[in-house]
């Protein structure tokens, strides 16, 4: 080890314990292995002990070392320890009709329940522990207190102003120079796809969507009797270009729907070259572009990823995002930027319901602007990367070997592929017997692929609850070998 030049926005131990979590991720420390003792570790690195004590700490905290009495610290977890990532499936590449609206009513009510007896896994927002309820109420407050009618008229059809103002200075994050009359608030970031959506197809028309997909958005496809074609995902880079393209080449294709960034339930993140390249290929060939980016504020490396709008020249990209996954679920803020479609989406919005509701509009404006919004999302990022790794370990402990297991570098689901003998909807009816619900991953496909996968979510906070649900869920696949 060698001596580092650090700098002064991080604290010094998280550089250092950063450093040794590459070299774990790397294999260049391995599992079993020893750590230079807290004093070496001092010396090595020109840090004060009780420094390189809060390095071993935080990674002690994320399971990847482990003490041991009178013996010191050792490498205790490795990603490297996986076999496999699940594999990608190619979809059959035909245009039809969404048939997905039986198979999530069945299992709706459990994925919404909030009973104290249930272990959620299938919930895919962050606890209630790790949002700031206090800060977030006294901005409702202020936002009563501040309002001349006490928000209680309807607001604008674009959105709350102030609030508008928030959401462009947010896009400063990934590198864009967003106007406030260039965005729409919605309640909600479905709101703001199905909105883009019905502003650019008519019924019939053929959409373009990754698969395996976040099911709200087969929903919202099924609705308007739009027709789909499924293009392969990867886990690591998010949607095949050349798919992609081979299906525009079959197929009067109206729209493109992604999730580029952490997609929902893969997590997988496409490289900001391929959301260039993406972005150059539906503009060649004049297709709107609909991006759901909700969980781009929820990376856990060093920088927040490029969105498919910052390469937009054109207009085409109609970027969508929402403060449901990092801050107010319940709230119902989302918005969009629709670029071209600016006033076609807006008619739309005005006709479906006039504007969204004022008073949390208003809040969420007084947030942003007072609420320390950036500093929340450090402690999430912070909070849900260590999450991540505590059930990716349990994963491995508790389920059979040959189980598959996405590593997201960010947002808050694990894409499981379980064994061949697993029927993964069997598996959910088995697991809510003993309180504990996941998402099969069926639901994910039009094509009903996926029998034998399903979506965790690590938005719970790890503790013995969470624990003792994943022990019992690989005891349940087990039965299915």
């Amino acid at each position: 080890m060698r001596k580092s030049n650090f700098t002064a926005h991080d604290h010094i131990y998280l550089q250092v314990a950063d450093g040794l979590e590459k070299m774990i991720a790397d294999d260049v420390l391995k599992i079993g292995d020893k750590l230079p003792s807290v004093r070496v570790l001092s010396d090595e690195y020109g840090i004060s002990m009780g420094t390189a004590f809060q390095a071993y700490y935080h990674l002690e905290g994320k399971g990847l070392i482990e003490s041991r009495p009178k013996s010191g610290y050792y490498v205790r977890f490795s990603q490297k320890r996986f076999r496999e990532l699940p594999k990608v499936i190619q979809p059959d590449v035909f245009s039809h009709d969404v048939s997905v609206k039986e198979m999530i009513a069945t299992i709706y009510s459990d994925i919404a329940t909030d009973h104290d007896k249930v272990i959620n896994f299938a919930l895919a927002v962050p606890h209630i522990s790790l949002l700031p309820a206090a800060k977030i109420s006294k901005s409702v407050i202020a936002a009563l207190r501040n309002s001349p009618d006490h928000c209680i008229n309807y607001g604008h059809t674009q959105g709350n102003l102030d609030l508008r103002k928030q959401i462009a200075k947010l896009s400063f994050n990934w590198g864009g120079k967003v106007k406030p009359d260039e965005v729409i608030v919605t309640s909600g970031c479905l709101e703001a796809m199905t909105l883009c959506l019905r502003a650019v197809t008519s019924h019939g028309d053929t959409v373009a969507v990754e698969s395996p997909n976040y099911f709200g958005i087969y929903q919202a496809i099924e609705s308007m009797g739009l027709k789909v074609v499924e293009i392969s995902s990867c886990p690591v880079s998010g949607l095949d270009l050349d798919c992609l393209q081979e299906v525009i080449k079959k197929y009067p294709i109206k729209a493109c729907v992604v999730i580029p960034n952490f997609n929902n339930p893969l997590g997988g993140c496409m490289p900001d070259e391929n959301k260039k390249e993406l972005v150059d290929i539906i503009t060649r060939e004049n297709i709107p572009l609909i991006e759901d980016d909700i969980y781009g504020e929820l990376y856990f490396g060093k920088n927040r990823p490029r969105t498919c709008k910052y390469y937009d020249t054109k207009g085409m990209v109609m970027h969508c995002s929402s403060l449901s996954k990092s801050l107010t679920p319940g709230y119902r803020i989302g918005w969009t930027l629709p670029g071209k479609f600016m006033d076609q989406v807006k008619q739309i919005k005005r006709i479906h319901n006039i504007s969204s509701p004022t008073l949390t509009q208003a809040a969420m404006a007084h947030f942003l602007q007072h609420g320390r919004y950036e500093y929340h999302l450090k402690n999430l990022r912070k909070a849900l990367h260590t999450q991540c790794l505590r059930y990716m370990q349990a994963i491995i402990e508790y389920f059979p070997e040959d189980t598959k297991v996405s590593r997201p570098h960010g947002g808050f689901v694990l894409w499981v592929e379980l064994g061949k003998s697993v029927n993964a909807f069997k598996l959910r009816a088995e697991a809510m017997k003993h309180n504990i619900s996941i998402v099969p991953g069926k639901i994910f496909s039009a094509s009903c692929n996926y029998d034998n996968c399903i979506r965790i979510s690590f938005g719970k906070p790890w503790d013995d609850d969470a624990d003792y649900g994943l022990m019992m869920l690989g005891k349940l696949i087990r039965k299915f070998g």
